[in-house]
């Protein structure tokens, strides 16, 4: 009587099935590569199924077939045992020197004397204002002669009044608005003048104004330029700061850019001169105003300010809270 077939064990990594030797055909689906974890991730390196979870993992079907496979993988050697001589081995940890504190160095004052730096205009920018000027010269008579005129349904230009112009008993209407601006933060929307808040735009469009005075239907020109906030941002390298401000066709004749070690005096004109974005910023570190400069191009005005010192800024600003003037404790 033959003996009878003895069932075996595979130990193909992703199978683990029993198999008779007889019917080991290329019936073995397993993976011929090794697990691989990374960055909470499991898988195998012989194809590109990756999960977080175990179990998956073990249930991932192989890649490959073949046959199967009952010899088990050898054992990983155990370390080898420690000896006597080794056990009783003095290990001596250097202990690390105490680092010197670095002696904080004065700050410069912010009023030291300013120097203006110098500019670069960029040649799109410089073909953008001469087309600019071009429909300017040539709109120029067509917009003087309708100053005057107000034609019927023109709205108040007051911020906040939403009345129209209907005949001349218009012009002896009371005008309520708003003499503030717009401030729009976390979420929340008023005017400066008044300060009722609210989270909806539209109940912000419908504040009645809190300000009484005439209705304006026509903004002339020198009344039309006025100061405003520009988007800007900033971001360094090695060497330098670089503070972008957003505004389009600047005026190069009517900007500039004045600096100390400390402070920045930022001027800039735009849109046809009729906007002008102002501001005054004591920057976080120090810099070297004569190795500074300014770019203007058709879309903002790069601001390129030299660090003194090659380290990385924290942010662009000094806080509020910070602004102080080297040597303001001498007489003390």
């Amino acid at each position: 009587m033959a003996n009878a077939e003895v069932e075996m064990q595979c130990y193909n990594k992703g199978c683990s099935k029993k198999f008779f030797p007889s019917e080991n055909g290329s019936a073995c689906i397993h993976h011929p590569g090794e697990p691989v974890f990374h960055d909470a991730y499991k898988g195998w390196s012989c194809c590109n199924k990756r999960t977080t979870d175990f179990t998956e993992f073990l249930n991932i079907p192989g890649c490959a077939k073949g046959l199967h496979n009952n010899q088990k993988p050898p054992e990983k050697p155990k370390p080898a045992p420690m000896s006597k001589e080794e056990k009783d081995k003095v290990i001596v940890v250097e202990v690390a020197k105490p680092i010197k504190p670095i002696e904080p160095t004065v700050r410069p004052s912010e009023n030291e004397p300013v120097i203006r730096l110098p500019v670069t205009v960029s040649a799109s920018l410089k073909t953008a204002l001469e087309n600019l000027t071009v429909s300017t010269l040539e709109a120029k008579t067509d917009k003087n002669a309708a100053l005057n005129e107000v034609g019927l349904g023109t709205t108040c230009k007051n911020k906040g009044c939403k009345k129209s112009y209907t005949s001349e008993q218009s012009n002896f209407e009371k005008c309520f608005y708003h003499s503030g601006k717009a401030i729009f933060h976390e979420g929340m929307k008023y005017w400066s003048c008044c300060k009722r808040k609210t989270s909806d735009f539209n109940n912000f469009l419908d504040q009645e104004g809190c300000t009484e005075g005439s209705h304006v239907w026509v903004v002339k020109e020198e009344d039309s330029k006025k100061l405003v906030d520009c988007r800007y941002d900033w971001h360094q390298t090695s060497s330098l700061v670089v503070l972008s401000v957003y505004c389009k066709n600047s005026q190069p004749d009517l900007s500039f850019v004045e600096a100390n070690q400390v402070l920045l005096n930022v001027s800039i004109s735009f849109n046809q001169a009729k906007n002008h974005f102002k501001k005054t910023i004591v920057v976080y570190g120090v810099i070297d105003p004569t190795k500074s400069s300014m770019t203007m191009s058709g879309s903002k005005c790069e601001i390129k300010l030299k660090k003194a010192e090659a380290c990385s800024w924290k942010k662009y600003e000094l806080p509020p809270a910070t602004k102080t003037t080297a040597g303001e404790d001498k007489g003390n």
